[in-house]
């Protein structure tokens, strides 16, 4: 018969009891794990093994399965925020057990869980709680991933509402980073088309081409923390610039904290080059 903490981590590291009760496992069995400390009990009926990440505890205590962005996060997906406190999806008419907490619950359609959200779940929980720019930069990461397939594709945008279901049709598999994403949807939404992932001779692969002759790169935070990274992108830089191109490159606060800036420079850039020709 399987260990408590063997069928806790099949089950996403939380757990009712009644469901552990399903695999064999007694109350009785059930109390001797949590003395031996091979699990923990969360809280009345609710066990988790006590390695489970904090997040995934504290929205057991809470009263559900975590979601958004840690369970984003908890897949492997890129995140354009990172959650202050966890989201907690409580299904359609779950209970909040935590008392003055910081969680934030959700009723989003669905039963109860426990551990962390199945990914097409959270991934349409984010558009529901942070809207377009968070669905869709993490969206193209999930893709990119191939953790997320046509089939998968489909029913997310089935159950988001019709107003957002451009932002899937948008979505590519090539992606490089979420910067990339958020790139590309802002200038999609100010008319301005992206060639991605271009390969230019003696240059290499960047982010983006506009009208040809016009680099876009966003650089993801920590992408010049030490100097030879830095001097090959000026090389790159260089380069391009020897064979007819302009290069824009913007860092990750830029994008993020400074986008109006961004938008004007991008703009300038493109009505140099629509001067010139």
């Amino acid at each position: 018969m399987p260990t408590a903490a063997h069928v806790l981590s099949h089950l996403g590291n939380a757990a009712r009891g009644v469901t552990l009760r399903e695999y064999g496992l007694s109350r009785r069995m059930l109390a001797t794990a949590v003395r031996d400390g091979s699990i923990i009990h969360v809280r009345n009926g609710v066990f988790a093994l006590p390695t489970a990440p904090h997040g995934v505890i504290t929205a057991a205590q809470h009263g559900g399965a975590l979601t958004c962005s840690g369970a984003l996060r908890a897949h492997g997906v890129w995140t354009l925020d990172e959650d202050a406190d966890p989201h907690v999806w409580l299904g359609a008419h779950g209970r909040s057990h935590h008392v003055d907490c910081a969680c934030t619950g959700h009723y989003f359609e669905g039963r109860t869980l426990f551990g962390v959200a199945p990914l097409e779940d959270a991934l349409v929980h984010v558009y529901l709680c942070r809207g377009d720019e968070a669905f869709f930069a993490s969206l193209e990461s999930a893709l990119r991933l191939r953790l997320v397939g046509a089939a998968g594709r489909a029913r997310i945008r089935s159950r988001l509402p019709a107003k957002a279901h451009w932002l899937v049709d948008l979505a590519r598999t090539d992606a490089d980073s979420g910067l990339e994403s958020l790139l590309r949807l802002r200038l999609h939404l100010l008319g301005i088309l992206l060639e991605c992932q271009v390969e230019i001779p003696s240059v290499g692969r960047v982010d983006f081409v506009i009208d040809g002759l016009l680099i876009l790169e966003a650089d993801g935070a920590g992408n010049h923390e030490d100097a030879a990274h830095r001097h090959r992108d000026l090389m790159r830089d260089a380069e391009a610039s020897r064979r007819g191109f302009e290069t824009l490159r913007f860092d990750y606060a830029m994008i993020v904290h400074d986008w109006p800036i961004v938008a004007e420079a991008i703009a300038a850039a493109v009505a140099r080059l629509h001067e010139r020709s």
